[in-house]
């Protein structure tokens, strides 16, 4: 499943996202994995969670992020969630339509048993309607 927390530059978006990946993380089973454009947060998860930086790695457009995604995924075959803070500076979707990259992230969540939480820098009523019913918090 992907799941959309939505509203302009600052507005608390990360709060939310590392307020719920800390919560998350006393229920699952699985491994965690976050992943931000710094990291400027780690104090704030929680032990458990793995933090991925993701300008450490050469990701320079969105059809690499899907695939350093991926890569992550088939190193951890117990990884339950992914969490992407700033998900459009890190997956390279700034001022593009993000429907296609949602909609890869939906097949790898069904393959294999992952879901993500994106933290997305638009306001719901600019999102395209086909992606307003993943929205779970809307600032």
């Amino acid at each position: 499943m992907v799941q959309l927390i939505v509203g302009k530059k600052g507005k608390g978006k990360t709060k939310h996202l590392l307020d719920k990946v800390n919560e998350q993380i006393k229920e699952v089973n699985g491994n965690i994995v976050y992943l931000d454009k710094s990291t400027k947060h780690m104090y704030e998860l929680n032990n458990k969670v793995r933090l991925i930086d993701v300008s450490d790695f050469l990701v320079e457009d969105h059809a690499a992020f899907l695939g350093f995604v991926s890569g992550i995924i088939s190193q951890d075959h117990d990884l339950q969630q992914m969490y992407f803070d700033s998900f459009l500076k890190i997956a390279h979707l700034e001022g593009e339509d993000i429907t296609p990259a949602v909609e890869k992230l939906e097949k790898i969540s069904k393959k294999f048993s992952v879901d993500f939480i994106l933290s997305v820098s638009e306001d719901e009523v600019d999102l395209p309607e086909v992606l307003r019913d993943k929205v779970i918090i809307s600032l």
